[in-house]
């Protein structure tokens, strides 16, 4: 007969068998690979969209202002979503807004087609915009607790697969077009094997850290003490859970909102009037006009794969500003040339250059001490993707009185000015690559 247990020796409880706070645990087996999956059907549905927007632009008999006005609708829906979105996931945990995002937006993609005038295209953008919004917040603050949980850096990683999904989603479109498809049966078909798509990597996400730090400690807030038991406030290296209370608006935090700003309007500008500028100016026809976005987005997915090591061994402050350089020669010659194969492989050079940027200004932001987790996040993803989805509306009204190459001037004057403010990413940047877990009340994406 065993002898009865005494308050000298602790039980096997799950809580010193395993410890799901493990930082290094919860990196290797947090449903990385759903959230990858997220991250690809987010950039293909979207990016479905772009190269077909010539031919919308046509069915409709919309002029270069009225097709600025209807890109307006994307904005008007994702901006309000995103510091919402912020807020579902402090109170809720960003899987579950996940989910429900992903889903929304997976179907929204068929609401386009259905179009037959301005105003219906401009709501159905806006809701489109409302679902990628909230996605976008959800989805990049699951990655920054996986990165943080990891103890490496891997958020490039996560937006190389939205990149691939964007290549994805770009050749499917151009093909499409090349191949007689109507905008409307292209997005119905997308809509549903999205749909499906969407609900088993949606099903498989898994809780963020900071969701099973919570959880766990209420399992066993009640639980006795035992002599010579670890305490469980705070294990060496684990990060204390977070604490949800209001942003601070700090300087760095505002100019690396900035700073995401002119990155995500460089690529809002691109994928929304490159095929434009294609058909439009350069006189290309369907297919070839949509290969600017893809050379754009494959581009992106290659420098994206490799953002996360060029950033460990040369510093984000110089990937950020030799990208810019090169997004700023990228785009002069393109607009310089008339001839789109000149033009196809000059996309390319943009996309390469600014692919490494918003993932770093992302995880810098993460880690600056602001607030909660999920307010820093949503700060600079609604200050960047309202540049990225407000952008192109802007383009188009310029336009409307000069021309599509004069208006996309734009995009050197961006370039220059992200290599200007990427010092801001040194402190941050450098915290990002020596990546020690540390107690801390906030950070993400």
């Amino acid at each position: 007969m065993s002898a009865p247990r005494t308050p000298s020796t602790p039980p096997a409880s799950p809580r010193t068998q395993t410890s799901p706070l493990s930082p290094r645990k919860r990196g290797r087996g947090s449903g990385a690979l759903s959230l990858y999956a997220v991250f690809f059907l987010n950039g293909l549905v979207l990016a479905s969209w772009a190269p077909r927007i010539p031919q919308v632009k046509e069915q409709l008999q919309l002029s270069d202002g009225q097709l600025g006005l209807a890109l307006l609708g994307v904005a008007l829906g994702s901006v309000p979503a995103m510091p919402t979105a912020g807020a579902l996931v402090n109170r809720f945990g960003s899987r579950a807004v996940a989910r429900t995002a992903v889903l929304v937006y997976a179907a929204a993609i068929a609401l386009p087609g259905l179009a037959r005038s301005l105003p219906e295209l401009l709501v159905s953008l806006a809701v489109l915009g409302a679902a990628v919004g909230a996605l976008d917040v959800a989805m990049n603050a699951h990655a920054v607790d996986l990165e943080r949980s990891s103890g490496r850096t891997r958020i490039s990683s996560f937006h190389a697969l939205f990149s691939a999904g964007a290549l994805a989603g770009a050749l499917l479109g151009t093909l499409a077009a090349a191949g007689g498809v109507t905008p409307r049966a292209q997005f119905a078909v997308t809509a549903v094997v999205a749909l499906l798509a969407a609900g088993v990597a949606a099903a498989a996400l898994r809780p963020s850290t900071h969701q099973h730090q919570r959880k766990h400690q209420h399992q066993y807030e009640n639980e006795p003490a035992y002599e010579n038991e670890p305490a469980r406030e705070n294990e060496p290296g684990q990060p204390e859970p977070a604490l949800t209370r209001p942003s601070r608006f700090t300087p760095r935090l505002l100019l690396l909102s900035a700073l995401g700003l002119c990155v995500l309007l460089i690529e809002g500008v691109v994928t929304d009037w490159g095929s434009v500028y294609l058909a439009d100016s350069l006189h290309a026809d369907p297919g070839p006009a949509g290969a600017g976005y893809v050379a754009f987005a494959l581009a992106m997915t290659v420098g994206r794969l490799y953002g996360d090591r060029a950033a460990n061994r040369f510093g984000p402050v110089r990937v950020v500003r030799t990208g810019a350089l090169l997004t700023a020669a990228g785009s002069v010659v393109t607009l310089a040339t008339g001839r789109p194969v000149v033009a196809v492989v000059f996309f390319a050079l943009i996309g390469l250059g600014v692919a490494a940027s918003f993932p770093l200004v992302v995880s810098a932001a993460s880690r600056l001490h602001t607030g909660s987790p999920g307010t820093a996040v949503a700060t600079v993803s609604t200050t960047g993707y309202f540049a990225f989805l407000a952008g192109p509306p802007l383009v188009g009204f310029l336009a409307e009185h000069s021309s599509v190459r004069a208006a996309l001037l734009i995009l050197p004057v961006l370039a220059v000015a992200t290599a200007l403010l990427a010092p801001l990413l040194r402190a941050e940047g450098r915290a990002t690559t020596t990546h020690r877990p540390a107690p801390q009340t906030a950070s993400r994406r």
